[in-house]
């Protein structure tokens, strides 16, 4: 039976400080942050970053509850949903918009 610390495993509480130190350091080097969870199936729950200078990141958790505690005791604001101001936030370069869209529109290869 695995040790158990406030309803989690250890592993768990280990990622919890771990997820929750990285968002801080993203927070701290952006100016602020913000975050939404997005539920990504068996692969766990991305944490999805925004910066108050529009610089964007993630991380992934194992589960939603390893997300949410992590987003907590970093002190993240968390958005229900990734829509209107919150994604107004979002700045994005030359990269995203080849990596993204570019190929399906007609721009520059990425080859």
């Amino acid at each position: 039976m695995a040790d158990t610390t406030q309803g989690g495993t250890q592993q768990d509480e280990r990622r919890v400080a771990k997820l929750a130190k990285q968002i801080q350091a993203f927070s701290k080097e952006h100016g602020g942050a913000e975050g939404q969870l997005a539920y990504i199936g068996q692969m766990g729950t991305r944490i999805v970053l925004v910066g108050e200078d529009g610089g964007w990141g993630d991380l992934v958790a194992p589960t939603h509850a390893v997300a949410k505690s992590a987003a907590e005791k970093a002190g993240l604001t968390l958005h229900e949903e990734f829509d209107g101001d919150f994604a107004a936030k979002v700045r994005t370069g030359p990269y995203e918009w080849t990596r993204m869209a570019g190929i399906q529109v007609g721009g520059p290869s990425n080859d």
